[in-house]
């Protein structure tokens, strides 16, 4: 049902001309309805139908077959009549920069307006240009027309189709070019990884530090004890150590002891290590390690590195083309 938004009818202060809009609408939609009655009524299956079952409804249209052109003639009249008016305001008004710019701009006014053939068709091309812009000043809104919807949802279910296909062609050509070694895979070395060497370093030292604050912290009495157990088992079991015990008088003594300072420093050290990539400290270090895997092109390695490297980024494809495959406009689906 089309709805018209009275309040923004009255304050676009083109009442006048949307009052022609939805006449001109009219007609088209009665005209093109009349031509495509008039096209199935030429099948000479379809005359002897009606003759057979509605006698007097194609004695009533027969005439009006025989006369169509007069009969479109009179609306082509109308139509080229609105199509002048409109024109000579569109000079009046200056809205475009030559006076012979609106006829170019609203071609398809024109040729709907040959009374040959399919060219009557491109009629339809005026009811959509009336209806857009009718929309466009918020008059009615064609989002919430169900046939609208429909084909909304299929168009974007066809063009993400479409432009998935596209992009995963494009991303297996990439991984291609990468697995021969091309200079696409010297450039993203060159041009994007090593430059991005700092940027790394810092992403992957925050995430260390926060993964260190967010699950060592809180749990660093529970770890001291269970490292602390685990080592005394480890140092019980050790039968080197065990055979202190049989030293006289202080053996017992110096296995205990033995068993407590070992715990405590593993325990401290552990302790120590999760406080450093807790902390900023941790730069250096995770520096380090980025360096090493990603050398620099002058002091990078030979084959091994560049294939590390390379699976890398061939995964990194993998990752996108699976998200590329994930079918969003299947959720919208009733």
């Amino acid at each position: 049902m089309l709805k018209v938004n009275r309040e923004n009818l009255k304050n676009s202060h083109q009442l006048i001309w949307f009052i022609i809009d939805f006449a001109m609408l009219a007609l088209l939609i009665i005209n093109l309805t009349f031509i495509i009655f008039d096209s199935i009524y030429k099948f000479p299956a379809i005359q002897t139908l009606m003759a057979q079952h509605t006698p007097a409804l194609k004695n009533l249209y027969h005439p009006i077959h025989e006369r169509f052109i007069f009969y479109d003639l009179i609306f082509v009249a109308i139509f080229l009549g609105e199509f002048f008016l409109r024109w000579g305001y569109a000079i009046k008004a200056n809205i475009y920069d030559r006076w012979y710019f609106y006829p170019f701009l609203h071609w398809y006014d024109l040729v709907g307006c040959i009374p040959v053939g399919s060219l009557r068709f491109l009629r339809v091309l005026r009811i959509i240009s009336i209806i857009y812009r009718l929309h466009q000043y918020r008059i009615i809104d064609v989002t919430q027309w169900r046939i609208y919807q429909f084909v909304a949802f299929y168009y974007d279910a066809f063009m993400e189709e479409l432009s998935d296909r596209i992009v995963i062609k494009v991303l297996n050509g990439a991984q291609d070019e990468v697995r021969r070694g091309s200079p696409l895979f010297e450039q993203i070395q060159r041009d994007i990884i090593y430059p991005r060497r700092g940027m790394l370093t810092d992403w992957v030292s925050g995430r260390v530090a926060s993964a260190a604050r967010e699950g060592y912290i809180p749990n660093r009495g529970a770890l001291r004890h269970y490292l602390e157990h685990r080592v005394d088992n480890a140092l019980k079991q050790n039968p080197e150590l065990s055979r202190l015990k049989y030293l006289p008088v202080v053996g017992s003594t110096i296995q205990e002891t033995l068993e407590d300072a070992v715990g405590d420093i593993v325990a401290n050290v552990i302790h120590q290590i999760l406080d450093d990539l807790a902390s900023a400290t941790n730069h250096a270090f995770i520096e380090d390690i980025v360096n090493v895997l990603l050398p620099s092109p002058e002091d990078r390695g030979e084959e091994a590195e560049n294939e590390a490297l390379i699976q890398l980024i061939i995964e990194i494809i993998d990752a996108i083309k699976t998200q590329v495959n994930v079918k969003h406009w299947r959720e919208n689906l009733p």
